[in-house]
């Protein structure tokens, strides 16, 4: 049974006056909408701006790079399912040889995508597959296919997969590490459409068909292929991947941004927008569920089963970078506004169970809607990491049912559904509910109803929300918004009764 939203009529809304508006909600505990993969929760980590060098890694007293202990313990905390590199669009500028023996023999490349800079390879497949087993990650390598061979990868997976002896596990023996990393995940190129080679369709999926074919299963690793998806809305390109390639692919690996402007243009101030910006963003985040309904449909036609994954490898939001720092490296603060963006767009994840398995918010450190941001020594938990912390509850749980009236936020003549939801059940029968109210002026009452349920007790919840529509955590105050206890959600009469602030996510457990 899906999740359905029912819609509050304008007058029902105009006849509460001042008062909150009262939204009824609906929760079926005795049904199912799906699991909710922990890989939904996943990260991204490329070779860009200031995300693996002085992001993941920083440099010490002997100028080697080493990984950022604080970084790692601040990622821990809210889980790393899984971690993508090395690209994004330098997966496919990326010659692995490069990137491994003595770090004094590597050679240098100039990161011509991404700010021009010269990085000397510090960061290669053992240093990255290091990083993941400290993060406790599973990686999702991304494999050259717009300027490498398919000899190039086959290789790359034997130096990482392969458990006895051949040319390339002995390499890695050579190198210092005897036994094989075990990685399942594999991208064959990235936005090939695009950066990874401008192809068509017909051609990348020609492409990927004979690429897939030399990636061996060695033992229990057996390689769970990714191909390169559609950007945004372009069904053709997955109407002709899925059709051509559909039989060899695990995983479709869709890529959507979050802008309030035009990429061709202006993407948008990350901190100094006022609300036309802020009904914007939200607007394209809410494009979300057009696009997965959409490419799920195509994928159904060619999988009914359902075996391909749809993945989301590449989403959040993408401003303007900040004033006065390195073009090219994508670095811009977070708000409010990026944290609300995210929860509505993990519960349209939760509403595509069938279909979205696997996403990667962009990226992990220092660029785009960063998890944590540094500067020297100094890091800081953007408001979107606290939105993954408020959620880590639902990840391998189950996800309930329910029926919503979502309301409208209102502006400028234009309405947006007002209230964004999740709600699952965990292994123990603690339900966890999350509501996300994009509304900046509007506090809203919810009145959920739990079917099959006898009783219940509130036994925690925390909120996120502001006075400011451009809150932010800075290096002077990396506290000034985080998760609070909440004390606005009580039990009435059967019901849980939720006193929402306007521009809020809260989270509630309840028995």
């Amino acid at each position: 049974m899906k999740s359905t939203y029912l819609f509050a009529s304008g007058l029902a809304l105009a006849s509460l006056a001042a008062a909150e508006p009262v939204h009824e909600m609906t929760v079926d505990t005795g049904e199912s909408n799906g699991h909710i993969s922990r890989h939904i929760y996943g990260h991204f980590a490329e070779h860009l701006g200031r995300g693996i060098y002085d992001g993941f890694w920083k440099k010490d007293a002997n100028g080697d790079y080493i990984i950022r202990d604080d970084v790692v313990a601040a990622m821990k905390e809210i889980g790393v399912p899984n971690l993508r590199w090395p690209g994004g669009c330098f997966a496919d500028y990326y010659f692995w040889e490069h990137g491994i023996g003595p770090k004094e023999e590597r050679p240098t490349v100039v990161n011509n995508l991404w700010g021009g800079v010269t990085e000397d390879n510090s960061v290669g497949t053992h240093e990255f597959l290091a990083l993941c087993e400290e993060l406790e990650a599973e990686p999702i390598v991304v494999g050259n296919v717009g300027s490498g061979t398919v000899e190039d990868m086959a290789n790359w997976w034997q130096y990482i997969n392969h458990p006895g002896e051949s040319p390339m596990a002995n390499l890695r023996r050579e190198n210092g590490r005897e036994e094989p990393w075990d990685v399942h995940y594999w991208g064959v190129g990235n936005e090939s459409w695009g950066c990874g080679g401008h192809m068509r369709p017909e051609y990348y999926a020609d492409l990927y068909r004979r690429f897939s074919t030399f990636l061996h299963g060695y033992k229990n690793v057996r390689p769970f292929r990714i191909a390169t998806g559609p950007a945004e809305a372009d069904y053709n390109w997955t109407e002709v991947v899925m059709e051509r390639a559909g039989d060899r692919i695990d995983g479709l690996d869709l890529h959507v941004y979050t802008i309030d402007g035009s990429w061709s243009t202006h993407k948008g101030q990350a901190v100094n927008f006022d609300e036309s910006g802020w009904y914007r963003l939200m607007k394209r985040a809410m494009w979300m569920d057009e696009l997965i309904t959409n490419h799920t449909a195509i994928m159904d036609a060619h999988d009914p089963e359902k075996r391909v994954w749809l993945i989301v490898g590449e989403w959040g939001t993408w401003h303007e970078q900040e004033e006065g720092s390195v073009p090219g490296f994508l670095y811009q603060q977070n708000t409010l506004r990026d944290a609300l963006t995210a929860s509505v767009t993990l519960d349209i994840f939760h509403q595509h169970l069938d279909r979205v398995k696997m996403a990667n918010i962009a990226q992990t450190i220092n660029v785009l809607q960063a998890m944590i941001l540094t500067d020297g020594e100094r890091m800081l938990r953007t408001p979107t990491y606290h939105v993954f912390d408020l959620y880590k509850p639902h990840r391998e749980a189950t996800a309930l049912p329910f029926e919503l009236d979502r309301g409208q936020y209102e502006f400028a003549g234009n309405t947006l559904p007002a209230i964004s939801a999740t709600v699952s059940k965990n292994d123990e029968g603690r339900i966890h509910v999350s509501l996300t109210n994009i509304d900046p002026h509007q506090a809203r009452s919810v009145e959920l109803s739990f079917d099959g349920m006898k009783g219940m007790s509130v036994k925690s919840a925390r909120i996120l929300t502001a006075d400011e529509m451009n809150a932010r955590n800075t290096f002077d105050a990396p506290d000034a918004l985080v998760p609070v206890e909440f004390d606005g959600a009580k039990v009435s009469n059967g019901k849980l009764v939720v006193s929402l602030p306007a521009k809020s996510l809260v989270t509630i457990a309840i028995d």
